[in-house]
């Protein structure tokens, strides 16, 4: 997949496009896409995604970036602290695939509610925690909103960086790199391997064309998919 740029500005932002054409994928309809990537003055990046089809299709992207604030190779992110506000998270079946429930997080490793730390709880003996090897999981965000509610918030201690996020999907995806497998390099030729990272992506719940329960991600014709993310990052004092 090859995106066109639209706009740049340097140092401030990139503006991208792709046309998926009707069945490309399987998916029905030529669905134009947008995002924007813009730096702030008060050190946050934003993500804008912007959506249109000429027929009924389903729409659901997000950020896939890797975090790890101590630096590349520096080791795994287990001693990271996170908080998620979420008080359910949607477990997966033995294909990774959202079930259709919203199961509460009271009382499991899935309660991020409260600032602590990725690997506090995952030798925890939990069924969804050994299905996935680890976090692969979408929680289901409190009041999502773009305006001043933070979703989440990734913290490492010892070198004091962080960053908040707020977006208005109403869903999380936490994903500790259960599946690198040190077949991948970075700039640096370094390694990469199991939970060495982190992913936070707001979007809308996987498996939701197949589960009622869910929030349709389906968009018409005549409606506009519109998605933001804002990563604000901090340096502790």
């Amino acid at each position: 997949m090859v995106w066109t740029v639209d706009g740049y500005d340097e140092g401030k932002s990139l503006i991208l496009s792709y046309l998926a054409k009707d069945k490309e994928e399987g998916y029905p309809g030529n669905l134009q896409l947008k995002v924007a990537y813009t730096l702030t003055d008060d050190n946050s990046l934003v993500v804008d995604y912007h959506a249109t089809t000429d027929k009924a299709t389903p729409v659901n992207v997000t950020q896939h970036t890797y975090f790890n604030l101590k630096g590349e190779g520096e080791g795994t992110i287990l001693d990271h602290e996170l908080m998620l506000n979420a008080k359910k998270y949607t477990p997966v079946d033995e294909g990774l695939i959202p079930t259709g429930e919203m199961r509460q997080v009271e009382y499991t490793p899935f309660d991020f509610r409260k600032m602590r730390s990725i690997g506090s709880m995952l030798n925890n003996s939990n069924e969804q925690l050994n299905t996935a090897s680890g976090y692969d999981h979408c929680f289901v965000i409190d009041n999502s909103s773009i305006d001043d509610d933070i979703i989440a918030h990734l913290h490492h201690p010892d070198s004091g960086r962080s960053f908040t996020l707020q977006s208005n999907a109403p869903g999380l995806q936490l994903y500790t790199s259960n599946y690198l497998d040190d077949s991948i390099s970075g700039k640096d030729e370094i390694r990469f391997r199991k939970m060495q990272a982190v992913c936070l992506e707001p979007q809308q719940f996987p498996n939701a064309p197949n589960e009622t329960s869910f929030p349709s991600t389906v968009i018409t014709p005549d409606e506009v998919y519109q998605h933001r993310i804002v990563f604000k990052f901090n340096q502790d004092e």
